[in-house]
Formats: structure tokens, C-alpha cells, sequence
């Protein structure tokens, strides 16, 4: 995938986090900018969880153990984005959103991306 189209992915990973803001209470995002570094360390973050503990337990993953770790994700990168707050019932409820909309507008970070390019 070329270098615009990894842009587009943050955009619209950026618009589904501000979504979920408006959706899910105890989740806060300050606006787009930081929508959009949220969404960057969420990939950064959601890569090196694969990387430590491998493909099983990913935020990319499906089932409880990819939930569970997409929502520990969430919470986690509140500390390193300023402008977003997150509870842990916040991050429960922003993970299963996310996943919701996922079903019907995937988005896969530049990260997934190149790893599925890699796995054919």
C-alpha cells in the first residue's frame, strides 16, 4: 500500500474514534489532531502487543482475548495522547463500538496492513 493510502487509513481511523467519543460514555477524544494520534498509538501500541505476546493475543484479533486486548490498548494510550480521557468501562464500551463498526467499515492500521501482505 502506498504512502497515501496508509493516510487515508489514520483519517478514517481518526473519524471512527471521534464516533465513538460522541457514542460511548467515560470515552473523550479533544478533538480530530488528537483522534488522529490516538489512532497512531493505537497501531504502535497494538503492534508491539502482537510483536511481545504474538498473533493470538492482538488487539486485531477476534474473540475475547483480541476485546479484552483492544480495550487495554485504549485505556493505555490515554496516557500517552493528551486530550483523551478513558475509563475502564469507557475502554470496554469503546472496544466493542469499534468492533461494531469494524463489521460494517473495516479499517485495518498501516501496521495490520503490511502484515497481511507479509502472511500471503
Amino acid at each position: 500500500m502506498n504512502f497515501l493510502g496508509h493516510v487515508v487509513r489514520f483519517i478514517v481511523s481518526a473519524l471512527v474514534l471521534l464516533v465513538v467519543g460522541w457514542l460511548v460514555p467515560q470515552f473523550s477524544v479533544g478533538g480530530f489532531w488528537s483522534a488522529l494520534v490516538l489512532a497512531l498509538v493505537i497501531a504502535l501500541l497494538g503492534w508491539a502487543i502482537e510483536g511481545i505476546f504474538g498473533k493470538k493475543v492482538t488487539p486485531f484479533g477476534r474473540g475475547i482475548v483480541g476485546f479484552l486486548a483492544s480495550a487495554l490498548v485504549i485505556w493505555l494510550a490515554q496516557f500517552v495522547v493528551s486530550g483523551v480521557s478513558v475509563s475502564v468501562i469507557g475502554a470496554l464500551l469503546a472496544a466493542l463500538v469499534i468492533g461494531i463498526i469494524d463489521l460494517f467499515i473495516p479499517v485495518s492500521t498501516p501496521f495490520e496492513a503490511g502484515r497481511d501482505n507479509r502472511s500471503r
